[in-house]
């Protein structure tokens, strides 16, 4: 296992892929936005301005799936406020026992900022059937919820004929994820992503379930998305300060409630991501076992490229507090798909990479490998 040379970005990290100076992609992005002319960038962002209003058969400039997150209402106050466009929210809902009451705040919260919204919610019974079988069969309860996110957005762009739909980062530049093949704006890319990926659904047909009931949960055709003209774009790139504090402390003044847990509770060091719901800490701590490493890592590593944080102190973060989970988390979410905490850890311990972990005696997954 090899770490970035100026960050804490290990190879692990699915479809990465280092320089032959041993840096990680999103470290080499950030010594270009250090010098990148942003006025010239907005001459670009002005030709997508053009192409939305030129097409607004609907009424709506553009359309922007949102959770009522940082990243979300930073870039819904941008596009209203700075652009003077007249976008479209889309919110995916997730079934009342998964959202927290943070995130129907958050929600409701940037609404009340003022933008027409639209909320969808796939059916509850599949919802938790299909998260159930990404948890059993892939180690990922949100293969499936990821799957709806990034499919319900396009498909109502192509109901509503709103040919221009603008995501926040681009994965290609700030995980690094070589899956996305994007190197800037242009997001038509995405469904080559990890999340994406083969655009296969039949995983998802389990018995009983129809196709007529998984289509928020499958990307739309290349055919349907020519034939409605879309255009796909990461509104991050165009931003300067795209970084996770930095969206936090604007979506704060805007009224955002964040986390307040300690870190060894949610494994997250700001506690500015993923407030809408509790169970993303349950995958972060998978994805440690998987991979070695989770969502203090990101953290850390960001901070270290935008902020300067010291490495030493970025390690000391990272083994405090990466994959770390609460018990109650734990709970709840065996509660929602109806399994025990035994068979929770059945699972889990089926998806550990025996050549990072290995079990002490008390019965714990520790590390093998040094962060360095």
């Amino acid at each position: 296992m090899k770490y970035c040379k100026k960050c804490l970005q290990p190879d692990t990290r699915p479809n990465i892929q280092f320089d032959e100076h041993g840096v990680c992609p999103p470290c080499n992005y950030a010594e270009v936005v250090k010098n990148v002319d942003w006025a010239e960038r907005r001459t670009h962002l002005k030709d997508i301005v053009d192409f939305g209003r030129a097409n607004n058969d609907s009424g709506y400039d553009c359309i922007i799936g949102v959770s009522g997150g940082k990243d979300s209402t930073r870039q819904a106050v941008f596009v209203k406020e700075e652009l003077n466009m007249n976008p479209l929210l889309v919110s995916l809902n997730y079934p009342p026992e998964q959202m927290t009451n943070r995130g129907a705040h958050n929600i409701s919260n940037m609404i009340s900022l003022g933008f027409d919204t639209l909320s969808i919610g796939p059916a509850p019974q599949t919802w938790k059937r299909l998260m159930r079988e990404g948890f059993i069969k892939y180690g990922n309860w949100a293969r499936s919820t990821e799957l709806s996110l990034f499919s319900s957005v396009p498909r109502l762009a192509v109901a509503y004929q709103i040919p221009l739909i603008l995501w926040g980062e681009n994965p290609a530049l700030t995980l690094g994820e070589q899956g996305n093949k994007s190197d800037g704006f242009e997001g038509g890319q995405m469904k080559h992503g990890n999340t994406l990926a083969g655009g296969k659904f039949e995983w998802l047909l389990l018995d009983g379930i129809k196709p007529s009931e998984i289509l928020q949960y499958r990307y739309p055709l290349d055919e349907e998305m020519d034939k409605a003209r879309l255009r796909i774009i990461y509104l991050g790139y165009f931003m300067d300060q795209w970084t996770k504090l930095d969206n936090g402390l604007f979506a704060s003044l805007r009224g955002l409630q964040i986390r307040t847990e300690n870190p060894s509770e949610m494994g997250d060091t700001i506690g500015v991501d993923s407030l809408d719901e509790d169970w993303v800490v349950l995958n972060q701590m998978i994805k440690y076992y998987k991979f070695g490493f989770g969502k203090v890592t990101e953290i850390v590593s960001e901070e270290m490229r935008y902020r300067d944080m010291p490495r030493d102190t970025a390690i000391k973060l990272v083994k405090m507090y990466d994959g770390t989970c609460s018990l109650k988390n734990i709970e709840s979410f065996c509660h929602f798909i109806e399994i025990s905490i035994s068979d929770f850890w059945k699972v889990v311990d089926g998806f550990v990479n025996k050549d990072l972990f290995e079990k002490n005696l008390e019965g714990n997954w520790v590390r093998k490998f040094e962060i360095i």
